[in-house]
């Protein structure tokens, strides 16, 4: 690397640092977005603020790097973190493993024209002289891809951030990008500026605090959509992320590790019997997936790391077990499915799931761990005004759990309504487990165990529960147990059914995801709103309406049609009303 080359970037670095000292909020927004009109430039400014200026440096090493930042009256002493999005975008763009770049970010701070503090935003990529890396820090110089404007900001919620998108992408911007940073916990979305831009910049950050990925999802698939190559080899992908998770959950990597220290590789290889250079690869993978972030001393556990931990509240590691395991295997066999409509975990096992996993105890109770990993579905659910009012209501009411499992979802209803009793219907073989987990929550001794299976819906209750059931069986099947629990239902009874609605628009949604998994595992299906409705009236129920819940969940309410008082229907038919042909 020649000193020409080092005044290059410290040249750029003090055109930066300049630029943010002279510019503010009020006077930058309008340059980059000519067309704003009062009104948005008030919505922009009132909701973010200019907070740097970025771009990327090549030094040669950490001392070179001190000597750039003095040299342009910034601080030399401030520490780096691991830059996620930038070095994603730079093996990307080079065709590199993102282990080979260890992208840096430091933020010096300056002040602007009215005295507020802001950043100069430095990525940086050491390059030792003669490294195979030159040809990469000699084109980013020339092309400046990582050069940009951001604005922090304030209060960031999924609407304020959908909105702010808007205004940029109404006045030409383009999405260009993103991602969340689990190092800092923030979330960032890239847009290249219009053509008519009046600043040498060419793109343009919006950072917001906080994890931000469920509207980051939108933002990014703007972005890919003018990248199909890219897009389609990151899907293909797909199956790598599924085995990366599930192994280091098979190898209790997660539990081995901390949430605020970072342990070497080595370290944490020894602690789960493995390979110390395969560990740390892998180690890599997940922190590009932010399931582990890299610091100064090694890998540290990460919020949605820490779910594959055995020990956490709401613990994924079963399900990703699953989603790894058996199931994973038999995903090799959808075209089988497809060509033929069968199931391919039976044409892989020989038999349906239930089954299977009856013969083998240790994936029954595995799968049961699995559902529960989902509890977080449930947590409004006893605020349904159904269970509510049967809360509140004098003298005993009963909520019956139909194929309710390990009863998580009874001992939380039961919790929350301490006058209310509960029955779990469900297989002998689960209901000791069951009455274990209900013992535990306190709920026990409000509950009654009854053995059998959908034709054994205990009658007379008042709440009757079908939660994530249905979507197991084929359509008749589905018919047979909502009609089983007519049957059962007094006229006053609900039924309340838990599960994921296709979305009738097209949206992005896991029920369309989980009706795949249903037909490749399971035989079953995904429903539309209008089709649960069709077999709740063939079954002589009605559906009365549904709600929402977390995960793409739905709550839907059920309820026998109401029969008119006899003289009211005597009357009707006399003046000719209802049922008059």
């Amino acid at each position: 690397m020649t000193t020409t080359t080092l005044l290059g970037d410290t040249a750029r670095l003090r055109a930066t640092a300049d630029f943010v000292r002279e510019h503010d909020t009020t006077t930058l927004l309008p340059l980059l977005l000519p067309g704003l009109d009062g009104l948005e430039l008030r919505a922009l400014a009132d909701r973010c603020r200019f907070a740097h200026a970025a771009l990327l440096v090549f030094p040669p090493d950490h001392q070179a790097l001190r000597a750039e930042l003095t040299a342009c009256g910034l601080a030399a002493d401030t520490v780096p973190q691991p830059s996620v999005v930038v070095r994603e975008r730079l093996a990307s763009r080079h065709g590199r493993d993102v282990a080979e770049l260890d992208v840096r970010i430091l933020r010096p701070e300056v002040h602007g024209p009215d005295g507020e503090r802001r950043m100069v935003e430095v990525f940086t990529l050491t390059v030792p002289p003669d490294s195979e890396l030159a040809e990469i820090a000699a084109h980013e110089r020339t092309e400046d891809h990582e050069a940009h404007l951001a604005f922090e900001v304030g209060q960031p919620d999924p609407l304020v951030l959908r909105g702010l998108c808007a205004i940029l992408e109404r006045h030409g911007a383009v999405a260009d990008g993103g991602g969340y940073n689990p190092n800092e916990d923030g979330t960032v979305f890239y847009f290249t500026v219009p053509a008519v831009s009046k600043v040498g910049y060419r793109r343009v950050e919006l950072y917001a605090g906080g994890d931000h990925r469920d509207v980051l999802a939108a933002h990014l698939e703007e972005h890919r959509a003018r990248q199909p190559a890219e897009t389609l080899l990151r899907l293909l992908t797909g199956a790598w992320t599924t085995q990366a998770l599930a192994t280091s959950a098979q190898l209790r990597l997660p539990d081995a590790m901390d949430t605020r220290t970072g342990i070497g590789a080595e370290v944490l290889a020894r602690a789960v019997g493995a390979h110390p250079d395969s560990v740390a690869r892998l180690l890599r993978y997940l922190a590009m997936l932010g399931a582990v972030a890299e610091d100064r001393d090694g890998f540290r556990l990460t919020g949605l790391g820490t779910l594959l931990r055995a020990d956490a509240p709401g613990s994924m590691r079963s399900l990703a077990l699953m989603y790894g395991g058996p199931f994973y295997h038999s995903f090799a066999l959808l075209p089988h499915a497809v060509r033929t409509g069968e199931t391919a975990f039976e044409q892989l096992f020989g038999e349906n799931h239930f089954d299977y996993f009856a013969r083998h105890p240790e994936l029954a109770d595995r799968f049961d761990q699995s559902m529960a990993a989902s509890s977080r579905m449930f947590e409004p659910l006893p605020a349904h005004p159904v269970l509510t009012a049967a809360g509140a209501a004098t003298g005993p009411r009963t909520v019956v759990d139909i194929a309710g499992g390990n009863g998580a979802l009874l001992g939380r209803i039961l919790t929350a309504h301490p006058n209310l009793h509960g029955t779990l219907l469900e297989r002998p073989h689960v209901l000791e487990a069951a009455r274990r987990s209900l013992d535990a929550t306190g709920a026990g001794e409000r509950c009654t165990y009854h053995p059998g299976d959908f034709a054994d819906v205990p009658a007379g209750a008042d709440v009757y529960i079908l939660s994530r059931v249905l979507h197991d069986w084929d359509d008749d099947r589905c018919l047979e147990i909502l009609r089983h629990c007519a049957r059962a239902m007094p006229a006053h009874a609900d039924l309340l059914v838990i599960e994921r609605l296709l979305p009738t628009d097209g949206s992005t949604s896991l029920a369309t995801s989980w009706d795949l998994h249903m037909m490749c595992n399971v035989g079953g299906r995904e429903r539309h709103a209008d089709h649960y409705a069709q077999l709740f009236d063939r079954a002589g129920l009605h559906l009365v309406g549904h709600s929402p819940l977390p995960l793409d969940a739905t709550v839907m309410h059920a309820r026998k049609p109401a029969v008119p008082a006899p003289a009211q229907r005597r009357g009707e038919i006399e003046r000719g009303g209802p049922g008059e042909g």
